[in-house]
């Protein structure tokens, strides 16, 4: 029985010490993304750009609450309408990256805030924590855009890591008059089980059964070395009583964070909003379907500053989608 048993023992030791190896290569990856460098000349392509939207171009700083000063370009609109939109970027991405939607946004007057997230680009923070800490750096900004610029509305819009740090950040500042929200996770534990079975070309269920032993000692091995519960970042936690307007953007064939993450977040609250894009992948809306993604975040955001500027003056606001309708004509 003894002769028996040592096999299974030695395959079950080498399994753990296995997993347990890969758990912590998998956390620390995660944790330090790699910072991705601006071209030379991108501030300068920038100013260019704005230039001809009639807008200006700054670089701004606020600290976070643990000192770590966070970077941003913040675009003002001279003639624009008076409100401020905070772009988030993605995992190992910067602030470059949202500068399609900056465009789209300049061209309807909005002014606009790029930050790099924590631990990204220029942004100080050793870690990346996909919410747990951002969530209170995205309120800072917040913050700064009220005491600095005092716009009519605040608006956010994110992809990817990006979403996924505003929907949670709903929770600590609910004073967004509306955010937009592409291809987010729903919880950070059931993204690293999709993230298991994506390495080894399979589905989900590798990592919530055979491989869920790393996912699970990666995040005792975080908790554990850097005082940081990973399994708080929810985004469905978040937004499941939120009263901010939530519209997600999801690619059907995403092959990164599934379309059923932004199914999983609509069922926690109904009010939210979904567009699942036909044909498009992970952040594609942009690349599948340009002017009707333009079409649906203008009118998102254009119905949500007539929504709030009618409950500031005390008259009876207009149902949002009878203004959507009309939007739309």
């Amino acid at each position: 029985m003894r002769k028996c048993l040592w096999p299974l023992i030695l395959c079950l030791s080498v399994y753990l010490m296995l997993c347990t190896a890969a758990a912590i290569f998998l956390a620390n990856v995660t944790l330090h993304p790699q910072r991705r460098s601006l071209p030379a000349n991108a501030e300068a392509e920038m100013r260019q750009m704005v230039g001809k939207f009639g807008a200006r171009l700054t670089n701004v700083s606020v600290n976070a609450f643990d000192h770590a000063q966070l970077r941003a370009w913040y675009i003002e609109q001279h003639q624009g309408n008076g409100d401020a939109i905070i772009l988030l970027h993605g995992q190992g991405d910067n602030r470059f990256g949202m500068v399609g939607y900056a465009q789209i946004l300049l061209a309807h007057g909005y002014s606009v805030l790029m930050p790099d997230a924590r631990a990204h680009r220029e942004s100080g923070g050793d870690l990346a924590t996909y919410g747990v800490l951002e969530r209170n750096d995205i309120r800072r900004w917040f913050d700064w855009l009220h005491s600095n610029i005092h716009p009519g509305c605040v608006f956010g819009m994110g992809e990817s890591m990006g979403a996924a740090e505003l929907l949670q950040a709903l929770d600590v500042e609910p004073n967004f008059c509306a955010v937009v929200a592409e291809s987010s996770f729903s919880d950070f534990r059931k993204i690293a089980y999709d993230r298991m079975g994506q390495y080894f070309h399979a589905g989900p269920w590798l990592g919530r059964t055979v491989l869920r032993p790393v996912v699970e000692l990666a995040l005792a091995y975080v908790h554990m070395k850097y005082d940081l519960n990973l399994a708080a970042a929810s985004p469905s936690r978040a937004i499941a009583h939120t009263s901010v307007p939530v519209f997600l953007i999801h690619g059907e064939k995403d092959s990164n964070i599934p379309v059923y993450h932004s199914r999983w977040i609509k069922a926690e609250n109904s009010n939210v909003e979904l567009w699942e894009v036909p044909g498009a992948d992970h952040c594609g809306a942009i690349s599948v379907a340009p002017q009707e993604l333009e079409h649906k975040i203008v009118i998102w955001f254009e119905v949500h500053t007539h929504h709030t500027n009618r409950l500031r003056s005390g008259s009876f606001p207009s149902p949002v989608f009878e203004f959507l309708a009309e939007g739309s004509d």
